[in-house]
């Protein structure tokens, strides 16, 4: 049986932590900065934890 292949789109997208967890970026920081308020490209920076349902999708395409 060959190896599972791992999932291009995820393995760009998501990271998983020591401990197990799912994180992403958050969403609506590619473009458009200038017209967006300062607090919310603040708030939207760094990385959030993806729910528990999703997060057993992506670990499966990311072959954990």
């Amino acid at each position: 049986m060959p190896k599972q292949k791992t999932h291009s789109g995820a393995k760009k997208r998501f990271k998983i932590t020591g401990s197990g967890k799912v994180m992403k970026a958050q969403a609506g920081m590619r473009h458009n900065q200038e017209k967006k308020p300062s607090r919310l490209t603040r708030r939207l920076t760094g990385e959030s934890e993806v729910a528990a349902p999703q997060a057993k999708q992506i670990k499966k395409m990311l072959g954990r």
